[in-house]
Order: structure tokens, then C-alpha cells, then sequence
């Protein structure tokens, strides 16, 4: 297992931990937790295999949280000293005694065991470990290999790599130390022929691994470059979709963003309640319809997870201690769970009155928030196969590659483009269509999967850039997805709907 980072260890973490817990305690708080996190990511982006952006940037945080006369208390700050820990401390007391006035109920938290221990994300190789000349050169090596292909006018590149090291401490005993590593690599082919902008980008995904990554362990990057000028001269010379019902069948490269905006998104808990709104909404799935409601047919198994290896939200535990968990969203098409942090699992008194490990915060200088885990639909138990799948669809298309997305403020109305949309004739693949977006409501929409995968197709994909919260936050996240079958899509021409909308 990769070493704990020594520039964060050797941080006087047990002293500021203790110097803020101790005075918490001499303050009357009936729970206090200290955060200690360093963030460090960097972006390299190329345009025709040069590089025009090379960044590297960390923060470093302590933080106190406080339940104090049943009121939350917060405090953050930036020197590492043990006077300023305690300062910590009592700052947050004095803001829970300020609002506790303005508190309808006393806050009340789940229990949770207490954890000791250590944990380091699943990779061989740190890629902050990696030279920035090196990284730059894997990169200018795909790039050309992207740029010398026909079709080709132009390429584009980027590389996101990040590390958080977390240290926590609460009253209770908890005292945890963990870090965690992921990289998002993403390459372009762009023609630019008949004056028109066409793009193909590659479809690996962000993943929770090192350096390895970039050099043939989880995905063939070479491999993945090769096709896209093909790819790209086919889609330019493709003919426009035809608008209408159409069955689809879905790649997990794609249908990992719907499940994101509609069921991860729709399954937070304080969006459910109402309390997470002013940010992309609330939910339609409102608490009432839990064991109740139809989210989609008999073969959508959704779990929530932090366990699941290279996940990007793959953690030992949360933001709050809370031990790493799976648990059940949606079960046989019917919603069964949400994600929860401490406070709404005591609230609300669901998965057995603990949290199941759903609490984030971007920085030790932001307060927790409920955030989504790894969120993935499970695949079939046999293994259904691709062209098993393609036969069972007959005539439709086959949707490749994430790329734009719309939904509403409820998680129910929404539509989405991909990177390729493939003509589906007799169960086999004859050529790309242009200009198609599908569009649905989102109970519709997971009701007319008529089948899923098997393990052999399922694939962790995600993003890094998850927002939520006012002031806003951002969490990386995996979702892990089969291929998925569903009947009767209404599949829109863009190009049709951009000529309307001229019109009006």
C-alpha cells in the first residue's frame, strides 16, 4: 500500500487536534470534530500537442465543528498552531450560542462507532510523484498520435490530477488519517471541415488511481486515441437523426451521467426534504413515496457505496467519521434508501438510525455537507453481453460517450446529447446519425429499461466536478453502470430544434 504523504503527516496534528477538542469540552459542547486537510490538484491542457495551461495549487485547513447548547458551531482557519486550535474552538461555541435562539430543534446526531486508523486509496504510483516534463510528454505523445490521423484539423488534451489528505479527530475517540489520489485525462479530435465545428472525445473515465493510469493499467490510452479520427470523419459525414420513439441502448460511458443527474442527484436526502434547493433544486422523490415509488423497472438495482475500488468517492471514512458503507437506493425498480449524513439519519430515523457515510467537505474550510457517494447501477447476474444486447434491440441506436445535459429543478424532466449516437439496423451497428439529444422524464425514462448488462459491460465511470451548496462545493464521484436497454425513447434532432427556436 502507497505511503501516507510525510509533508502531511509531519503536521502537529494530535496537538491541534487536542488543544481544540480540550477546549471544546472545558466549553460545555456535546460534540466537537477537528478537521485537518491539505487539497492539492493540478491541470495541464494542450491545444495541437503544445501546452497553453500547467497549474499546481494546494490548501491547507484546520477546521472545529461543534454541537453546542444543540446547536451547530463552525470555525475555520488556516495557522497550525495549537493557541490557533483552540481559538478554533471557541469561535465556533460563541456561533452556536448565537444562533441557538434561531434553532427550531436541538440538533441530534446518529451514533456512530468510534474508529481509529489509517487508509490510502488504491494506486502504484502518486502522479504528483510523476515530473511535470514527464506528464506533459504522455501528453504531447497522445496528442500527436491524435493529430497525425485523417480528418483531423485540430486536438486538444487536459489532464486533472488530485490529492486530499484528511486527518480527524472528535470527543467521541475517533482519530482517522487518510489520502486519496485520482487523475482525469480527457483528448479531443476536432474537424473543422464544410466550416463546421465536429468533436470526438475520448470515453475513459476519471479514476480514483495513480500515474499507472497513464501508462496502460485500466485503460489502453493509446489503444483509445487510435479510433477517434475514424470516429470523427464518420460522425462528420453522418446523415441527421430521425426524430421520434426510438429504443436505445445505452453504453455506461453515457449512462452514467443520467444516472448521476436523475437518481444520485434525485436521492439526496436534504434535497428530498427541501432543504437543499437554491442549488440545482430539490427532488421530485420526496420522503412519503419512499418504499413506494415505481423510479423504474424490475431490472434497475441502484447501491450506494464508498467502498468500491478506484472510486473517485471511495473513502475509508466521511467527512463526519463515519465508517465506509453499501447500502440499497433502489431495489427492484422501487425506492428503497437515500444518502444520509448524521444528523438526518437521527432525524429521520432511516437505514437502522445511522448515517451510511454520505458527509463531504471540499476543504477543512467548508462545513460538511450531505454529498453523494459512488452511486451505481448493478448489472444483470448472468452475463449479458453486447451483441446478446444489440440483438435483443433489433433496430434503434446505440449511445456512446457523455457529452451535454439539461434536467430540471425537481430531477424529473431532462434530456441529454452524447458523443455518438450509432444506427442500430437487424442487431448490428451500421453507421453514426448526427444532431440527436434523448429526452424523458426521469420515471419514464429508468421504466422502460427493459434490461441491463452483465458484469462484462459494467464500467466505474464519474466526473470530478460534482457541485452542490451555497457557498458552492465540489465532490468527485463514480458511478458504476452497465449497458442499459430501454424502448420507446423520444430521441429529439437538435438541429431541427435549433431551426424552430430561430423561428419563434
Amino acid at each position: 500500500m502507497p505511503l501516507l504523504d510525510p509533508v502531511f503527516t509531519g503536521l502537529p496534528l494530535d496537538q491541534l487536534a487536542d488543544a481544540a477538542l480540550g477546549r471544546a469540552r472545558e466549553l460545555g459542547a456535546s460534540h466537537c470534530d477537528v478537521r485537518v486537510e491539505r487539497h492539492r490538484e493540478a491541470v495541464t491542457a494542450l491545444r495541437d500537442a503544445r501546452v497553453t495551461t500547467s497549474s499546481d495549487s494546494s490548501d491547507l485547513s484546520i477546521s472545529v465543528r461543534v454541537v453546542h447548547r444543540g446547536c451547530w458551531g463552525f470555525a475555520a482557519g488556516v495557522a497550525l498552531t495549537t493557541d490557533a486550535a483552540a481559538g478554533l474552538a471557541e469561535q465556533a461555541c460563541r456561533i452556536a450560542e448565537v444562533a441557538a435562539p434561531l434553532t427550531p430543534r436541538p440538533v441530534e446526531l446518529a451514533d456512530e462507532p468510534v474508529h481509529r486508523g489509517t487508509w490510502v486509496g488504491s494506486h502504484q504510483v502518486n502522479p504528483f510523484d510523476v515530473a511535470e516534463a514527464e506528464r506533459s510528454a504522455r501528453l504531447v505523445e497522445l496528442s500527436e498520435a491524435i493529430g497525425a490521423q485523417a480528418g483531423v484539423d485540430h486536438s486538444s488534451a487536459s489532464l486533472r490530477i488530485a490529492q486530499e489528505d484528511t486527518f480527524f479527530a472528535n470527543l467521541a475517540g475517533t482519530h482517522t488519517l487518510q489520502q486519496r489520489v485520482r487523475m482525469h485525462p480527457q483528448f479531443t479530435a476536432i474537424s473543422t471541415a464544410g466550416g463546421q465545428i465536429s468533436t470526438m472525445r475520448t470515453i475513459a473515465p476519471p479514476t480514483g488511481r495513480g500515474w499507472e493510469y497513464m501508462t496502460g493499467v485500466g485503460t489502453d490510452w493509446d489503444e483509445e486515441v487510435a479510433g477517434l479520427g475514424e470516429l470523427l470523419a464518420e460522425n462528420v459525414a453522418a446523415p441527421t437523426v430521425e426524430a421520434g420513439p426510438t429504443d436505445l441502448l445505452v453504453h455506461p460511458s453515457q449512462l452514467w451521467l443520467t444516472l448521476h443527474e436523475s437518481v444520485a442527484h434525485g436521492t439526496e436526502l436534504d434535497r428530498a426534504l427541501g432543504y437543499e434547493a437554491a442549488y440545482a433544486g430539490t427532488s421530485f422523490a420526496t420522503i412519503d413515496k419512499l418504499g413506494s415509488l415505481q423510479y423504474g423497472s424490475p431490472v434497475m438495482n441502484v447501491t450506494g457505496d464508498r467502498v468500491t475500488e478506484h472510486g473517485l468517492a471511495t473513502i475509508a471514512w466521511d467527512s463526519e467519521g463515519v465508517e465506509a458503507q453499501t447500502f440499497d437506493i433502489i431495489r427492484d425498480g422501487v425506492l428503497v434508501g437515500y444518502q444520509l449524513n448524521r444528523q438526518m439519519a437521527a432525524e429521520r430515523g432511516l437505514n437502522g438510525g445511522r448515517s451510511n457515510g454520505c458527509a463531504y467537505a471540499d476543504s477543512a474550510a467548508h462545513i460538511p455537507m450531505q454529498r453523494m457517494p459512488n452511486v451505481s447501477l448493478a448489472p444483470a447476474e448472468q452475463d449479458v453481453t453486447l451483441d446478446d444486447l444489440l440483438a435483443q434491440l433489433g433496430d434503434g441506436l446505440y449511445v456512446v460517450g457523455d457529452k451535454s445535459w439539461s434536467i430540471d429543478m425537481q430531477r424529473y424532466n431532462f434530456q441529454f446529447t452524447a458523443q455518438r449516437f450509432h444506427r442500430v439496423r437487424g442487431g448490428r451497428i451500421v453507421g453514426q446519425v448526427r444532431d440527436a439529444a434523448y429526452q424523458a422524464t426521469t420515471t419514464d425514462f429508468w421504466g422502460s429499461m427493459e434490461a441491463v448488462g452483465g458484469p462484462s459491460t459494467w464500467s466505474l465511470e464519474g466526473a470530478f466536478n460534482c457541485g452542490k451548496g451555497q457557498p458552492g462545493q465540489v465532490a468527485a464521484v463514480s458511478h458504476g453502470a452497465p449497458l442499459g436497454l430501454f424502448r420507446g425513447v423520444n430521441v429529439l434532432n437538435t438541429a431541427a430544434e435549433a431551426g424552430q427556436d430561430g423561428q419563434d
